[in-house]
């Protein structure tokens, strides 16, 4: 049976309020994911939390009883508590009725097996979570295999980035790695790497793409060094129509997903 807590001093909600915390969450290996939808899609995708907190009224729903339930049947820890000692762990005014505290994945080059999809998002030293989040969901969507992240990136498993992917982030794979990691990774199998670029001369719309195919997507300010921009098979741009010289990162990440994808119908 699920214990009640009614103290902000209580070691389990302090242990969960830490994990808005990028140390924190490195630390003990676990991560936040907040609400119903989230969760739900974790357990669908085989993922339990280690613990899961919840208000009277979140766990009325069938499928948030049902997580709850098959948490403590697998050892984890469930906990009833308020929407007050909920905002405190979250963070927020208006808490979702679900929180729940997740083993992070191994996130290595070793774990991704290029040949479960034609297709993956590569991103380069991305700086705002909610980009990363919104690649994952992008990627989920498209039907991509996952998320190489490179080089010093914002934490893919901060609240913000979780709460981004809508719950992807349970449905891709992810890696995190530096550049010549990657590269020799890469090159040690079949990949077409395709960069996107301003000084890029191939139109995305008018080009070919190969399968498995990387998408190579750079930081948000400064785009993709030269040196990466060397080493890809492939440059691309997408023309702009407007004054903007650049689409955000996630959105860049989108248009070319959807057309690699459509390109191969």
């Amino acid at each position: 049976m699920p214990r009640q807590v009614t103290a902000f001093s209580n070691a389990t909600v302090k242990r969960l309020r830490s994990l808005r915390d990028k140390k924190a969450r490195r630390a003990e290996g676990l991560f936040l994911a907040e609400g119903l939808r989230i969760i739900a899609e974790a357990r669908d995708s085989g993922r339990l939390p280690e613990i899961i907190a919840f208000s009277p009224d979140g766990a009325r729903h069938p499928l948030a009883a049902e997580t709850i339930a098959a948490t403590e049947a697998a050892g984890g820890e469930a906990i009833e508590t308020s929407a007050d000692i909920l905002a405190k762990m979250s963070g927020k005014d208006n808490p979702q009725l679900l929180l729940a505290a997740y083993r992070q994945p191994q996130a290595t080059l070793k774990q991704i097996d290029r040949s479960r999809s034609p297709l993956w998002i590569v991103a380069q030293a991305l700086r705002d979570p909610g980009n990363i989040g919104t690649i994952l969901r992008t990627g989920d969507a498209v039907g991509a295999g996952g998320l190489i992240l490179l080089d010093d990136s914002a934490d893919p498993f901060s609240v913000e980035a979780v709460r981004a992917s809508m719950g992807a982030l349970f449905t891709q794979a992810l890696a995190i790695a530096r550049w010549p990691d990657f590269l020799g990774w890469l090159r040690s199998g079949k990949g077409q790497l395709v960069g996107t670029s301003l000084e890029a001369t191939h139109d995305y719309l008018e080009t070919e793409y190969t399968q498995p195919c990387f998408l190579l997507i750079g930081n948000e300010q400064q785009g993709l060094p030269e040196a990466y921009e060397a080493e890809c098979d492939l440059l691309v741009k997408i023309p702009m129509a407007g004054r903007a010289d650049s689409l955000n990162a996630a959105v860049a990440a989108a248009v070319m997903a959807f057309h690699i994808r459509a390109s191969w119908r």
